[in-house]
């Protein structure tokens, strides 16, 4: 079988460059699109420009300039997703879009280096998860939160653009061209799961729930009541969005439980969590700890693979890469039958 290698569905728009918008035309902008006046302050970000902008009154919102690479259509369908939410499962806590003066969600700014798609949406405040500690209570509300997310959009119908995304686990197996960048230490382990992964590629292809899931549910990603890390809060970043199976999502999700000591102890407290929301079919249980084994195996064979294209920002792109290999020798033996012995009521839920 021949594999071609992973490609980010925006690659263009995270290589792009631009001019970067003043904080006093970004202020003008607000004004003469939202109607509000405020104070602007740049925020980093990676493939946009991002701004926290305080509304006179005190209220802080937070503005996003696309770059000119975007694609219209990705932001639309992150769009649509939220604004789906928002009628559907208004109790997720998700950024809210603020219409224009016009009424749209967004508005298209003509800039020198082309169209340019700019967004107002409301602030979250919280702490993200991985500036808290950890614990069994909050990997519970975590994976209840995952799932009721996932409930929230599993009526969503749009669609993501065409193309495949780099982290999308069901293109697990593209990463074979690839994979020669791993360490030698490391080849063994990871060629392990893609040659499971292939293994099962009926089982998957069989499963049943399929549906639009947020597929970057990491503590990056995850707001937590500071003055109750346990509690969350806020869940943002919609950009990796795909339509899959839902089981993926939990996947993703429940990969980042897994590097620690006590990985049995929160990977069961995120899965008695999610499945308090929602139970899991007897297919999906049985694919979920490969599932798991090939995030963990994207995240070491990805990292390696750009460090290497891209040694300048090996530090940055490297930033998960321990972890990600500790869990995946955490789980290197895990069964359907290791995980009903996490979560004895796996089956029943």
């Amino acid at each position: 079988m021949t594999h071609s290698p992973p490609a980010a569905r925006a690659a263009d728009s995270m290589s792009a460059t631009w001019n970067p918008t003043t904080l006093d035309d970004a202020r003008a902008a607000v004004a003469a699109v939202y109607g509000h006046d405020g104070t602007v302050k740049r925020l980093s970000s990676e493939r946009d420009e991002t701004f926290l902008f305080t509304r006179e009154d005190g209220t802080p919102f937070v503005l996003k300039i696309a770059n000119p690479a975007e694609d219209p259509a990705a932001l639309q369908f992150q769009d649509g997703a939220l604004l789906h939410l928002e009628a559907a499962a208004p109790a997720v806590p998700v950024p809210r879009l603020v219409p224009t003066r016009a009424g749209a969600p967004s508005h298209t700014l003509a800039t020198a280096d082309g169209p340019r798609i700019m967004r107002l949406l409301t602030f979250l405040p919280g702490e993200l998860q991985y500036r808290t500690p950890p614990g069994e209570k909050q990997s519970r509300n975590v994976g209840r939160a995952l799932a009721e997310l996932g409930l929230g959009l599993e009526g969503y119908d749009g669609r993501p653009p065409a193309g495949k995304l780099m982290w999308d686990i069901s293109h697990t197996l593209d990463l074979v061209a690839v994979a020669g960048h791993v360490a030698p230490e490391r080849q063994a382990a990871t060629g392990a799961v893609l040659a499971e992964f292939e293994r099962a590629l009926p089982a998957l292809a069989a499963l049943p729930r399929r549906q639009i899931i947020h597929n970057d549910f990491n503590p990056h990603n995850i707001l937590l009541d500071p003055a109750e890390p346990s509690k969350v809060v806020g869940i943002i970043d919609f950009g990796d969005m795909v339509h899959a199976p839902l089981v993926n999502d939990l996947a993703v999700g429940l990969s980042y439980h897994l590097a620690t000591d006590d990985w049995a102890a929160r990977a069961s407290a995120f899965l008695e969590g999610f499945l308090s929301a929602r139970p899991l079919a007897p297919e999906e249980i049985a694919v979920l700890p490969l599932l798991l084994r090939a995030r963990l195996t994207m995240s070491v064979v990805i990292a390696e693979w750009r460090s290497a294209l891209f040694p300048e920002n090996r530090d940055y792109i490297m930033r998960n890469h321990a972890t990600s290999w500790r869990g995946l020798q955490n789980i290197s033996d895990l069964t359907p039958a290791g995980l009903k012995r996490l979560v004895p009521n796996l089956s029943e839920a």
